[in-house]
Parts: C-alpha cells; structure tokens; sequence
C-alpha cells in the first residue's frame, strides 16, 4: 500500500517548490518532510523529486503526485457526504487548473467566481501559454485546463469554448512615428513589437496572415497580457490585444488598429480528467456557461 502521509509530502514540495515551503503549508518541519520524502524514495527504489531551486517532481513523481491530487479531491467529496467525519475536514477542497495569461485576463474570472461561490471550493490556478497547457493536464500537474490544443489528452474529457479573438494595436504616436509613411511589410520590420514570451506567435501569424510576410523587428518582451496592453498604451510598440480589452481604447482613441484591420482568432478548449468528481463538473459546467457568453465562435475574423 501506498504511504499517503509521505505522498503527500512529496506532492506539496512539488507544489510549492522546496521542502521549507512544503513544511509550512503541512504544518509539520522542513526535517520531517525530507524523512518522508527520503524514505518513500528508499521504499519505491526511484527518485520522485529533483533537488533545485525550485524542486520539480521526476516523471514518476509527477505520476504520484497527480494520484495523490485525484484522491484527496475524491476524498474531500466523501467527507462532505458524512456529517461525522465534519470536525476532520482539513478545510475548502483546491482545484488546480492549468489556464493561459489572456483568458484571465478577459473571462476566466468570471467562471471561476461562479465556481467558488457555488461551490466554496479554491482554484490553483497554474498559468501557462495555451499552446502548452494541456501537457500540464498529460503530466498530471493538474486536474483541468483551457488550451488551445484540440487533441484530447489520454484520460480526459474535451469540450470546445469558443475563441479569443486579437486586434493588432498601437497608440496613436507609436503609429505616427514609426509607420510615417503607413503600415506594409517592410515597415513592419522594423517597428519595435510587444511579445509575450519566446512562445508568443501571434504577433508572427498576424503578419502572415495579413500581409503575408515574415517579420523579426525589434522586441520588447513583456509576460503579463495587462503589463502588454499597459506598454502599448504608452507607445513602446505594436502588439496583439485581446479584442475585447483593446475595444475600449480603441473607442476613446488611446490605441488604433493596424492596417488591414485583420484579426486573428484562438481557439479554446476546456480538457479535464475523466475522474468522477462533482467538483470537477461543476467547475466544467461554470467554464462552458460563461466561455458560451463571454467568447467568440471560434474561426471568426473580420
């Protein structure tokens, strides 16, 4: 049999980075957990987390770990089915979800307010590009995300949202100073642009798509979707906003769109675990509730 108080110390250092941090949110001390940790790693013949700064769960760690967070969310919905066991209810069940930077920024929050008041349940939101959330989902660091992956991961359940949809912006002086002569292929390229990380691509497909050219201009590199809107407000470059941020901007005259006024789309997914938890489903059916409202139908462009 599995020794879950030891699992459970190897999943909260993977959580929360180093066993000093795993000690405090178990309440026990930095010594204990390393024996735990130590001894299910002798007992098991493996290795379950790699030692750094921070300390990241091993392959067959991840595996456990995920066991461990699929059964204390089974467990929290046994407990809340038993009156007797009330006074032994170690508080509010966490959910961690995997969630791209724009959907928090633009409708997530509204999914998951409905969520936590309906459900007194708490959100570990893990953020990640959507492109890549769904392997935090095949790994088992999670329970659920939004991707833009249409793959469904081994396991789960996958159900579409809809699609964000991007208008490529810049404040009227950035314009004026570096597209004098209006925007065209060559003046894209050297215009300083806003990405978000190095896998930020929409900034790339954009130009693609609407002059059908490549572009490698300068870069401001700014990994916050409000850090991004904020910075091409105040004129440091052209970047892709999600349209329903830029919209009002746009309106009041603080950003214009760039020419051909051709925005891109992405499409969304909600993938979850096929575990049969009532948690789960209700966080599901809040996503699809408001993404249905709040999103695009995906492949919309103007």
């Amino acid at each position: 049999m599995l020794d879950y108080a030891s699992l459970a110390a190897v999943a909260a250092v993977a959580r929360e980075g180093s066993f000093e941090k795993a000690a405090m949110a178990l309440g026990v001390t930095p010594s204990a957990v390393s024996q735990r940790v130590k001894g299910l790693e002798e007992r098991l013949g493996a290795i379950l987390l790699t030692r750094g700064a921070p300390c990241r769960p091993t392959g067959i760690g991840a595996k456990l770990c995920a066991h461990v967070e699929q059964v204390r969310l089974l467990e929290g919905e046994v407990v809340h089915d038993l009156p007797g066991l009330a006074a032994e209810r170690p508080g509010a069940t966490t959910v961690r979800v995997a969630v791209n930077a724009d959907s928090v920024s633009t409708w997530f929050p509204r999914a998951a307010a409905q969520f936590a008041a309906e459900t007194g349940a708490m959100l570990d939101l893990v953020m990640e590009d959507e492109a890549h959330t769904a392997e935090r989902l095949r790994t088992g660091e999670v329970l659920a995300a939004v991707t833009a992956d249409p793959a469904p991961v081994p396991g789960c359940k996958i159900y579409s949202l809809g699609a964000i949809d991007y208008v490529a912006t810049a404040s009227p002086g950035f314009m004026h100073q570096s597209f004098p002569d209006g925007v065209d292929a060559a003046s894209l390229q050297g215009a300083p642009m806003l990405r978000f990380d190095r896998r930020d691509e929409l900034q790339a497909r954009w130009a693609r798509e609407a002059w059908k050219t490549p572009i490698s201009p300068p870069v401001h590199w700014t990994p916050s979707t409000q850090g991004m809107l904020d910075m091409t407000l105040a004129g440091l470059g052209w970047s892709m906003t999600p349209l329903t941020l830029a919209t009002p901007h746009l309106v009041a005259g603080r950003l214009v769109e760039l020419p051909p006024h051709r925005s891109i789309s992405v499409a969304l997914y909600w993938q979850r675990t096929r575990l049969a938890a009532r948690l789960l489903d209700r966080l599901t059916d809040c996503v699809r509730s408001i993404s249905a409202r709040e999103l695009a139908t995906a492949g919309n462009k103007r």
